[in-house]
């Protein structure tokens, strides 16, 4: 498949109200910073990291390619925060997944829209990566407040999380998008934080309240789409 092929069909499937709306998120983001004055390398992890899950939420492939982008801009703007837990998960954690993401999802496109089959865990393997996401969050919690870092129970909860969600996204699980929900409030409120301590990063809150309404959205169409795909088996 050539570049203009692969263009098309990622541009293809998106409702009337998507068409509109996602562009808007990311129009008012940049005009909202602009205003606010805000760090220029917060902005494109903002513009990335809302685009990424956006294409993710549409089961496009491409979103690990701004992902990749996003991940860096992310990792440095952690670092000049001194939020140690989402730097480490972003360069180390984040940036292979994303590259293994584009293996996995190649192997489980429809043939008709492009976008990736969608799935859901079983009760016992709920159960298993909720277990796993608690226990580690504990065990990262006193690392990161030995390291002093910002804020060690937010930063702790929204690192391991944030594992978690990213393989149930490689491995195309509607339960992602609980795990997203959770980071997303935690992680919006961790930046809150971050800016009343003087850094120049509103748009990093705007892109966590943005994610925030997209697991939301995202979680529905994804409902809505495997219910019907169980009815009409």
């Amino acid at each position: 498949m050539n570049l203009i092929d692969f263009l098309k069909k990622e541009l293809s499937g998106w409702g009337k109200l998507e068409r509109i709306l996602f562009p808007i998120c990311i129009l008012a983001i940049i005009i909202i910073s602009f205003v606010m004055g805000d760090n220029k390398v917060a902005l494109v992890s903002a513009i990335c990291g809302i685009s990424y899950s956006i294409l993710a939420g549409k089961g496009k492939i491409s979103c690990y390619i701004v992902g990749l982008a996003g991940t860096f801009c992310y990792s440095y703007i952690s670092f000049k925060n001194a939020l140690y837990g989402n730097l480490a998960l972003y360069l180390l954690y984040y940036f292979p997944m994303q590259v293994l993401g584009i293996f996995k999802w190649k192997n489980h496109l429809k043939k008709d829209t492009f976008e990736i089959v969608k799935t859901q865990l079983s009760n016992k393997e709920r159960v298993l990566y909720f277990s796993f996401a608690i226990l580690f969050s504990i065990i990262l919690f006193f690392i990161l407040k030995y390291l002093k870092d910002l804020n060690p129970v937010v930063d702790s909860i929204t690192s391991i999380f944030s594992i978690v969600g990213l393989i149930l996204t490689v491995k195309r699980c509607i339960e992602q998008w609980y795990v997203w929900f959770v980071v997303n409030g935690l992680s919006m409120i961790m930046w809150i934080g971050a800016y009343l301590n003087g850094s120049n990063c509103f748009a990093t809150i705007l892109m966590w309240l943005v994610y925030l309404v997209l697991s939301v959205y995202f979680l529905y169409a994804w409902s809505k789409e495997l219910y019907s795909e169980k009815t009409n088996k």
